[in-house]
């Protein structure tokens, strides 16, 4: 299992409600996503890839012109 090395963060879009993840950086440039309501839960583990992967996805759906690099956050 990869290991967190760094804080958790949450969305800065994130509402009052605090229906959101928090994610987290992980050894070999991964990221580790968890329920901001339950920080002792379960993580999901995401390898750089997978999540370069879904930020473009994200990008592409939303119409945003540029992805964010995984080490840029």
């Amino acid at each position: 299992m990869a290991k967190v090395i760094g804080p958790f963060r949450k969305s800065s879009h994130s509402g009052a409600e605090s229906n959101c993840v928090e994610v987290a950086p992980t050894h070999g440039n991964g990221r580790a996503v968890r329920d901001s309501k339950r920080q002792d839960g379960p993580l999901l583990i995401v390898s750089r890839e997978g999540w370069q992967a879904f930020l473009g996805q994200f990008a592409s759906a939303h119409g945003a012109g540029q992805v964010v690099s995984p080490g840029s956050w």
